[in-house]
Formats: C-alpha cells, structure tokens, sequence
C-alpha cells in the first residue's frame, strides 16, 4: 500500500520553523529539483522541499564512483525517495582528477555538470543545494587561508546560474547542529560520508579543529562571517560593473593604450573579468601580475605579447589583446 502523502504545513507552522521558513520565504519556480547525496543536510532539505511542494519536486543524485560506499549511498537514496513519494534521478560519473589537479575541484566540477545535465533532462526550473551557515563559514576561511580575493571572500552565493540551470542555497542563514536537530525531530534516517571525517582534506580540518574554536571564542562567527561575505559580494558586483563598462569603452577587447591610461588596479579588474567572462579562465595572482607588466612594456608598435593563462595564451595582435585557447 502507498504511503498517505505528508499534509503540507500551513503558512503559520512553516514560518515557525528553523528549516521550513527559509524555504518557504524562496518562493522558487516549479517543478524544482534537490541535489540529493543522502547525507543528514541534503536529507533535510528534500523532505522540508516535498512537504511544502507535494508533487513539485524531484531528486538528482551523483554517483562520482570515488569510494566503495558509494553504491550504499545510492541504494540508501533510493529508499528515502521511495518513502517521500519523490522520483530520483541517478547520475553515474568518474569523477577521478587529472594530474595537478585538485580532487575537490574536479569532484565539484563534475557534480554541477550531472545535475544541470539531469535538471534540463527533466524540465526542472531550478536546482536546491543544501549548504548551510557552518558551509558558508568554511568557504570562507578556506579562501582566506588560500590569499583569495573578492570572489573567493564572497563565498557562496544564495542564488547563481551554472551550465544554464539556476541553482539556489536557502539554508545558507541555517546552522548545521539546527539541520540536524530537525533531522532528529522529524525521524529522518540518513547517511554518513566517511570522507566527512577526513583531516587530510583542508575543509574537513577547518570543520572539525577550526569552527569549534570559533564557536567557544565568538559564538556568532557564522553570522559575522556572512555578513563580511555579502559585503565582499557588494564590493565585487561593483567593480564587475567597472570592468564591463571599462571593456564595452574598448568595443568588448582589451585596447593596449587604452588599458594603459587606466590606474593598475583598474587594468586587473579589467583583464580579469575579460578573461573569466568570455573566455572562462581565471588567471593565478602571479599571472595577472605577469600580464600587467607586460601591458606597460608595450611602448613599441613592434612589441610582442604572449603569456600563458589558464587553458590558452593571452596575445597581443595589434593594437589589441586577445585570448587564444590552447
């Protein structure tokens, strides 16, 4: 026999609540999907998710085939989809990691590429992940410890587009111990990745070494931390809007005189959004640096230009830059 379907919570109950409330405050466009991995954040955010859009959602879970407990996390979903009345879509990928690169990257990369996949396979507007305030905290120590600019100190973004899907965060304000505290109250079974517990992983060492000391020396880090990020998001939105107005000046290439009129600072912002923008590559610190000395070498008609960056070399044809892959 079917399981009787789960009443949808009224306005005033899931207003109340810790994990209802941010979701029900997103107003997303329907039907939607969840990133499913089986885990207690995820595991949350479906059966809050299928409780408030009966029958609108659906779950896309990654089978990256990277540990032995990966078929158990895919049987355990299965099972938990059953239960919610939620269809599961599967997504099977080696998401093994190229030499010099990063695994978590690749791990990463790969995973947004199975869920844009699956989402416009089965016409899905958008797509929620379950990150969480204590993510958010991590994402932004970890660029700190990394030099990183605006764009690492931004964080995650509650709302962002990737591979042509929409894809949102509303449990990003949430603690984790609340995550799983609703988990708890609401009986909900879940599954623990093993690699969760690993310190050889820098986010797992912020994790378990670094947030406990936090939250013993300022309890309210997480929102602190947020608040720091959504001012660096301010800051850099601004000054992409610098940048595309400075490169729509140059008829959409980097012009050499015209760059070299511009203060430093502003020829970085310039070159660095030329380059993620349209041609997806994002060029180290010591690269930009390279680039820009460069740039003010260029005092002859005759001189040449060519640095590598990213996937392909940055090159000066004329008056002009211009990027060429490979």
């Amino acid at each position: 026999m079917a399981a009787s379907p789960t009443p949808r919570p009224s306005p005033a109950e899931a207003g109340a609540d810790v994990v209802l409330a941010p979701l029900g405050a997103l107003n997303p466009p329907l039907p939607l999907g969840v990133a499913f991995s089986g885990g207690a954040d995820s595991s949350v955010l479906l059966a809050a998710a299928a409780r408030l859009w009966p029958g609108a959602v659906q779950a896309i879970h990654v089978h990256h085939g990277l540990q032995a407990a990966a078929d158990a996390f895919t049987e355990h979903c299965e099972r938990a989809c059953a239960g919610l009345g939620v269809p599961l879509h599967v997504r099977r990928l080696d998401a093994r990691h190229a030499p010099g690169e990063s695994p978590e990257d690749a791990a990463r990369r790969a995973r947004y590429e199975a869920l844009a996949a699956s989402a416009q396979e089965q016409g899905l507007a958008c797509v929620l992940l379950a990150q969480h305030a204590d993510d958010q905290a991590e994402t932004l120590l970890l660029a700190l410890s990394r030099g990183a600019g605006l764009p690492g100190l931004a964080a995650m973004p509650a709302r962002f587009e990737r591979h042509g899907v929409a894809f949102l965060r509303p449990l990003l304000g949430v603690p984790g111990s609340e995550l799983r505290r609703w988990a708890r109250e609401q009986s909900i079974v879940f599954v623990e990745d093993p690699t969760n517990a690993d310190t050889r992983y820098t986010r797992n060492r912020i994790r378990h070494e670094l947030l406990p000391a936090l939250e013993s020396a300022f309890p309210s880090f997480r929102e602190t931390f947020a608040r720091s990020a959504r001012h660096a998001a301010q800051a850099k939105g601004l000054l992409d809007e610098v940048a595309a107005t400075d490169l729509a000046a140059m008829d959409g290439e980097p012009d050499i005189a015209q760059l070299q009129a511009l203060s430093p600072a502003r020829q970085a912002n310039l070159l660095r959004h030329w380059l993620k923008t349209l041609h997806a590559q994002q060029p180290s610190a010591a690269q930009l640096d390279e680039l820009l000395a460069q740039v003010a070498d260029c005092t002859t008609r005759g001189h040449r230009l060519q640095l590598k960056v990213g996937t392909g070399h940055v090159l000066r044809d004329g008056p002009r830059l211009r990027f060429a892959p490979g």
